[in-house]
């Protein structure tokens, strides 16, 4: 089959000629963002989340049948752009003031996970008031979003020195087990039953995280919640996994990532020696791990380089 496309609007027309019957041609008009377009193999797929308002079997090109829809842009503004208006949709939706819509991001270390929440949150927060304004306030409105790092579930330096090889748990810092996703869990249901709470962030230079940090408040409609096991089929994450609304994985070829992982480790003072051990010895294996849970996502979204 022969596709080719044409932007209309926010219509992408689609025209195939069918193999049986090449003199016929049949035109489908398919109304979704243009940006989820894939360069190669194109199957029409429906987008659909878990629970909550969403943008009911929103239609959008993918290029694999039966995976997740892909997001592909040419440059990173594009890709925010994109995901901004699909939470800015969804933030309409909501009927009830205190209901939350949360997002889980997931992906391995390097593919830009808390830059992409960050720059989404920043722009749903400049957006919405503009928004509101012109219809329902007449003062500026709260802010309508935030994100929970996972960082802050690490399990503290004290409880990796109990482990029976406080050594090896050190060097395997950021695995999942490293992490406590029971706690994680109960702060997104007490999230959803009473519409906030106080979240712990990670203090980098202490290397601990800190307690009750981060306050998500009645007014924050949109959460997102970014980490590299959030899909993970196993275990108490996969209970962490189906309280997510929506699932984004963010899709990057391992070798890129570890190198922008490496660069990063040598950025904050490690040897090159010692970098290169700490990707091989942890950060590709954790890698590995995590890209086998792309699959359990609403949205694929491919990394572009900023």
């Amino acid at each position: 089959m022969a596709i080719s496309l044409s932007q209309k609007g926010l219509y992408w027309c689609c025209s195939s000629t069918g193999l049986s019957n090449p003199k016929r041609k049949r035109h489908v008009n398919i109304r979704c963002h243009p940006l989820f377009i894939s360069p190669t193999r194109l199957t029409i797929q429906t987008l659909q989340c878990q629970t909550g308002p969403c943008l009911s079997k929103q239609k959008v090109i993918s290029c694999h049948s039966r995976e997740a829809p892909v997001l592909e842009a040419r440059s990173i503004e594009e890709v925010y752009e994109a995901l901004t208006d699909r939470l800015l949709t969804i933030a309409v939706s909501m009927k009830d003031s205190k209901s939350k819509y949360i997002v889980g991001v997931a992906g391995p270390p390097g593919a830009g996970k808390s830059t992409v929440a960050s720059e989404v949150v920043c722009r749903l927060n400049m957006r919405w008031p503009e928004r509101e304004l012109m219809t329902n306030y007449t003062e500026k409105p709260a802010e309508i979003a935030t994100i929970v790092p996972m960082d802050g579930f690490h399990l503290y330096r004290s409880q990796l020195d109990a482990m029976e090889d406080p050594k090896e748990a050190h060097a395997r810092r950021g695995a999942p087990w490293t992490f406590d996703p029971a706690l994680l869990l109960k702060c997104l249901n007490t999230l959803q039953s009473q519409g906030f709470v106080y979240a712990p962030s990670f203090d980098h230079g202490v290397g601990d995280p800190v307690e009750d940090d981060i306050s998500v408040n009645h007014c924050h409609k949109l959460v997102i919640v970014e980490g590299n096991y959030l899909l993970l089929d196993e275990g108490v994450w996969r209970e962490v996994s189906s309280v997510f609304n929506e699932k984004w994985f963010i899709d990057i070829e391992i070798d890129k990532a570890m190198q922008r992982v490496l660069k990063r480790h040598i950025s904050t003072g490690k040897t090159p020696d010692i970098a290169s051990w700490r990707v091989e010895y942890n950060d590709r294996p954790n890698a590995e791990l995590i890209m086998t849970s792309k699959k359990n996502a609403d949205l694929v979204i491919r990394s572009v380089d900023l």
